[in-house]
């Protein structure tokens, strides 16, 4: 095998790597987001673009806002997690393109003063970031349940303003009984990868 890390590494962030449906009632402390952010913060974007931002739901009251915008079939996973991430690309991220590009600070308004090209960029940018979070997710030990099934306008609208995208809700936390669907089916190499 031609890769460098370890097989148990491999394991844990990849191949053993499932959505979780159900968690135990273990906290998931402020100290291990943070070290999962400190760690995914390195992985590479676009021009260094930072446009994820995340909104944390702990009390129940929040809990409760966001379970009503959550498809009927993620309701009781959000409800009973003991964390939820909503994952959301800030649009506006340009504005801190002088600070993380500065060898480029033009970038700022060469590249990105258009507010469709700007919603594009955050939406790919914060998408490769969204999985280099659920990968330090499972680096720390943590199970994730990334869900699209959600009413992102309702969520942008009781959690953000116009200048935040929700994309993904994730709930995160120790996996609890059946937690794991049956693994499904993945494509093959030769069905991915072409060679010109």
């Amino acid at each position: 095998m031609s890769l460098v890390l370890d097989p148990a590494a491999q394991d844990l962030l990849f191949r053993e790597a499932r959505t979780a449906n159900t968690f135990t009632d273990e906290p998931v402390t402020d100290e291990q987001i943070q070290a999962i952010y400190d760690l995914v913060k390195f992985g590479p974007t676009s021009m260094n673009q930072s446009p994820l931002r995340v909104v944390l739901v702990r009390s129940p009251e929040a809990r409760e806002r966001l379970v009503q915008h959550m498809a009927e079939g993620n309701q009781k996973k959000t409800a009973t997690a003991p964390l939820v991430a909503i994952l959301a690309a800030d649009n506006e991220f340009h504005e801190e393109l002088p600070e993380l590009f500065p060898h480029f600070p033009q970038a700022k308004d060469a590249f990105f003063g258009d507010r469709a090209v700007r919603e594009g960029s955050a939406a790919l940018n914060a998408a490769l970031q969204a999985a280099y979070f659920i990968i330090g997710v499972r680096a720390a030990g943590l199970a994730a349940g990334p869900m699209t099934g959600v009413d992102f306008a309702g969520i942008q609208k009781e959690f953000l303003d116009d200048d935040h995208t929700p994309f993904v809700v994730i709930n995160i936390g120790k996996p609890g009984p059946d937690a794991w669907f049956p693994r499904s089916p993945r494509l093959a190499y030769d069905d991915v990868v072409t060679t010109v």
